[in-house]
């Protein structure tokens, strides 16, 4: 079984959507994959995502009931794939991972160009989660295959 965790800053907008949308990806291909997704900081651990992810969610058909949660150290041995949203968690995620696994550690947007990121939708309108949906989704269909 392959595994992938996404990260982004708090855990409940980008990073549970990605969750989400790879699971049900998976799961509509077959494949056996292990999903998760964990948050740079611990602000909203134990908390379940923005309400509008969920709402984006729920307009696709995709389910989620996953609770917030802060990466941790074993995370990096304990995933083949960790996937940051943007620059920021990536650096913070490199800051924290053993030389060993830093090979697994990437930008979910790479396979659309070098440097992509997913911009942060919390303080923006319900249109900006469409958008990360999007980039996700295009994303992930690449990672996927």
């Amino acid at each position: 079984m392959k595994s992938v965790l996404f990260v982004c800053l708090g855990n409940i907008c980008r990073s549970p959507m990605a969750d989400a949308i790879a699971a049900h990806m998976a799961r509509q291909r077959g494949l056996d994959l292990r999903v998760d997704s964990a948050g740079t900081g611990a602000w909203h651990a134990g908390e379940a995502a923005d309400r509008r992810t969920l709402a984006v969610l729920r307009a696709h058909g995709i389910p989620y009931d996953g609770r917030a949660r802060q990466v941790r150290v074993s995370d990096f041995a304990e995933f083949d794939l960790i996937l940051a949203m943007d620059r920021s968690n990536l650096r913070d995620l490199l800051a924290i991972c053993p030389p060993a696994n830093r090979d697994r550690v990437h930008l979910v947007l790479e396979p659309l160009g070098e440097g992509l990121e997913v911009g942060d939708p919390y303080y923006g309108g319900p249109d900006g989660f469409e958008v990360v949906y999007r980039q996700l989704t295009e994303a992930l269909e690449h990672w996927l295959a």
